[in-house]
C-alpha cells in the first residue's frame, strides 16, 4: 500500500504563504505517520511576459492584505510589486521542481524560502540568481542548481506539474490532497486552519493503519 501527501501550489501565491503554518503541521503529522509530502506545483501566473498594469497591482495588493488580516503572516507592504516587476511565478515554480529533482528533501525547504524572500522581504524570486541564493541557502550546490534550473528537462518537468493540475481541474491554491494506492481524496482547495484540517488528515491517516 502507498501513500502521500499531495501539495498542488505555487511559492508566489499569497494564499499559500497565508497557509505556510498549516501546511508545516500537516506535513510533519502525516510524515510521523510515514506517509511522505509530494510538492506538486500550480503555475498560478506563467508565461506573463508583460509588467503589471496599476489595477491589477492594486487587485493583488487587496488580495495580500486580506492574507495578512486573515492569517497573520507578514508581508512587505512597502514599495512591494515595483513598477516593471512582471508577475511570472514558472522560474519560482521550476526553481522548486529543480529542488524536488535534485534532493527531494530540499525542495520543501526551498519553497518556504521563495515565499519568504517574496513576500516578507521583497524580493524578485523572479529571478534566477536570486533563486540560485535561495537553493545555496537550503544545502543544493548554487552552480549544480543554476545549471539545472535552466536545463530543457527541467523546463519541461515544471509544464509537466502543471498539466497534472489542470488536468485534475485544480485552478486554485494551495489544494491539498491525500493519495493511498492511486485513490485521491481532497483535504482542501484553499486556506482552512489548521482546526478544520488536522483531524481530517487524522482520519484518512488512521484509516491507512487498519486498510
Amino acid at each position: 500500500m502507498t501513500s502521500r501527501l499531495l501539495y498542488v501550489m505555487d511559492p508566489m501565491c499569497s494564499w499559500c504563504w497565508g497557509f505556510a503554518p498549516v501546511a508545516r503541521q500537516l506535513v510533519e503529522q502525516s510524515r510521523a505517520a510515514g506517509v511522505p509530502l509530494a510538492l506538486v506545483m500550480g503555475g498560478l501566473r506563467t508565461g506573463q511576459g508583460a509588467a503589471l498594469e496599476p489595477t491589477t497591482k492594486r487587485y493583488i495588493l487587496e488580495h495580500w492584505h486580506a492574507v495578512h488580516e486573515a492569517t497573520g503572516q507578514p508581508f512587505r507592504f512597502e514599495d512591494a510589486l515595483p513598477d516593471g516587476f512582471v508577475y511570472d511565478t514558472e522560474p519560482a515554480c521550476r526553481a522548486v521542481v529543480t529542488a524536488r529533482r535534485l534532493d527531494e528533501d530540499c525542495a520543501w525547504a526551498l519553497v518556504g524560502e521563495i515565499q519568504r524572500a517574496f513576500y516578507a522581504e521583497g524580493r524578485d524570486v523572479t529571478q534566477a540568481s536570486v533563486l540560485a541564493e535561495l537553493a545555496e541557502r537550503v544545502g543544493l550546490p548554487r552552480i549544480e542548481f543554476a545549471e539545472a534550473f535552466d536545463s530543457q528537462d527541467n523546463h519541461l518537468a515544471t509544464l509537466a506539474d502543471f498539466s497534472w493540475a489542470r488536468d485534475l481541474g485544480i485552478a486554485g491554491f494551495p489544494t491539498l490532497l491525500a493519495e493511498r494506492d492511486g485513490q485521491l481524496a481532497l483535504l482542501t482547495n484553499g486556506y482552512q486552519p489548521l482546526g478544520e484540517l488536522a483531524p481530517l488528515l487524522e482520519r484518512w491517516l488512521e484509516r491507512g493503519r487498519h486498510a
